[in-house]
């Protein structure tokens, strides 16, 4: 009997001991299964896909608002002190060839502008990729800076070379720093009013040429040059203040880029666009340098209408810069720039036959209602040949410091042909103006059929 109720408590002891293993390892596999499954539970979804997701691309432009159109006013007054400022050097140039300041030829004077043109457009091709990197303020606080200490350098000379080192250089150098931001800031705020915007902050060229020749029109016999030039440099200032305090990045490129695009060199359409705005800047700069001093030297007008000629071209212009922007964002940008180049020229050699007052003032009214084209289309045309628009800083960089060399061939060349001595070539001035701006033009014309065809009736 005890051996038995012995093998009984034994199957009994054993047969517990395998039910107390199985919950063992019940319980195990539970636990085990917990731990395993915890983290997911405890660790919410959100945040994971959020770190998992690639970083989504910059918002589309807002096309409008409080924000995108101060940027516009911003640019108005960027333009001011930039285009305002290089389309008042006929009237500089008009006084300098009177040798109240000093003795020089109109080729070495039209250096002084060609070399502030240049810088404007070279600087550009150092502030675009700087600008992409994010310091837009510290463009706009250094190119301010540039522009108003070189007026009043200006107001301090007396010879050829420092006139060319403040007013060439110093003010040709801080305008460049201001001249990228300017337009490069607008396209992240707008697409379909892209064209509008640009051409309302490009208007702000002619305001600026309008009023900085009437101010130095009107000051410099009664307060003399020196003070002349200071006002022009207070103007500045306080005008440049405002940029400052309103414009802002709307956002970053996801990295820095290159100084250089190399890529640029080898898209033909943008090269080819490139060298036909270099052409036309030699034209547009003849016509701007000369017209002043051709109306007082050929007496067609007196000094006071002389003057005038150039507010009255920057006037026309303002129209030139704003209705074909307007226009352009239903017609396309190519389809306007071409014709008004085309024009242009036609007009430029229209000044050969030019010999009465009211001709002239014809001619200044309607070569800068056109000359618009070479100040406010091509920023919107380098966006339109420019696929990848994190790069749109650098492409306006490059470009136009590349057609900055149309800068320097067009005035001092000009000069070269007017020469020295009576009777000045006037004749062979305005051919090489005029022919130049025709040359650009028929390219125009050329890479909008190459890009879009023969059709006429369709957005290019």
């Amino acid at each position: 009997m005890s051996s038995e109720s012995n093998l009984e408590d034994y199957a009994r002891d054993k047969e517990i001991g395998k039910q107390d293993g199985s919950d063992a390892e019940t319980a195990n596999s539970i636990v085990g299964e917990t731990i395993a499954e915890k983290p997911r539970t405890e660790q919410p979804e959100g945040p994971q896909d959020a770190v998992s997701k690639p970083a989504a691309g910059p918002p589309p432009p807002p096309d409008g608002g409080v924000q995108a159109w101060l940027q516009v006013v911003g640019g108005f007054m960027l333009f001011f002190n930039t285009w305002g400022l290089l389309n008042t050097f006929g009237v500089f140039q008009t006084y300098y060839e009177s040798g109240a300041l000093f003795t020089k030829s109109s080729s070495d004077i039209s250096w002084i502008g060609a070399i502030q043109s240049y810088m404007v457009l070279l600087i550009g091709f150092i502030s675009g990729p700087v600008y992409d990197r994010g310091y837009l303020r510290m463009l706009l606080i250094l190119g301010s800076f540039g522009v108003v200490f070189g007026h009043m350098m200006l107001s301090l000379c007396h010879n050829y070379w420092e006139v060319l080192l403040a007013q060439g250089f110093c003010v040709g150098m801080g305008a460049g720093c201001l001249f990228v931001p300017a337009v490069a800031i607008l396209p992240p705020y707008f697409k379909r009013k892209l064209g509008l915007a640009v051409g309302l902050a490009a208007s702000g060229s002619s305001f600026g040429g309008i009023i900085y020749p009437i101010v130095v029109y009107r000051l410099i016999d009664r307060i003399g040059f020196p003070w002349t030039v200071r006002v022009i440099g207070f103007i500045a200032l306080g005008t440049l203040l405002i940029p400052v305090a309103v414009m802002k990045m709307r956002f970053k490129p996801p990295k820095a880029r290159a100084l250089i695009d190399w890529n640029a060199f080898t898209d033909v359409g943008y090269m080819f666009f490139v060298v036909a705005c270099l052409i036309g800047f030699m034209g547009l700069y003849v016509i701007l340098f000369y017209l002043s001093y051709f109306a007082e030297d050929q007496h067609i007008t007196d000094t006071q209408m002389a003057f005038y000629l150039v507010p009255i071209f920057n006037a026309a212009s303002c129209f030139g810069r704003t209705v074909p922007n307007a226009i352009s964002d239903k017609t396309g940008t190519f389809n306007l720039i071409a014709p008004g180049a085309l024009i242009l020229g036609i007009l430029i050699l229209c000044m050969i036959a030019v010999t009465t007052q009211a001709g002239i003032i014809t001619i200044a009214v309607l070569s800068g209602l056109f000359s618009g084209v070479f100040i406010a289309m091509p920023p919107v045309c380098f966006v339109a040949l420019t696929k990848d628009k994190s790069k749109i800083g650098t492409r306006i960089g490059m470009g136009y410091g590349m057609i900055g060399f149309g800068a320097l061939a067009g005035g001092p060349g000009g000069g070269s042909i007017l020469g020295q001595s009576d009777p000045l070539n006037w004749t062979g001035l305005w051919a090489f103006g005029g022919v130049t701006a025709c040359v650009s033009g028929v390219m125009f014309f050329g890479l909008r059929f190459a890009k879009f065809g023969y059709k006429l009736n369709i957005k290019a």
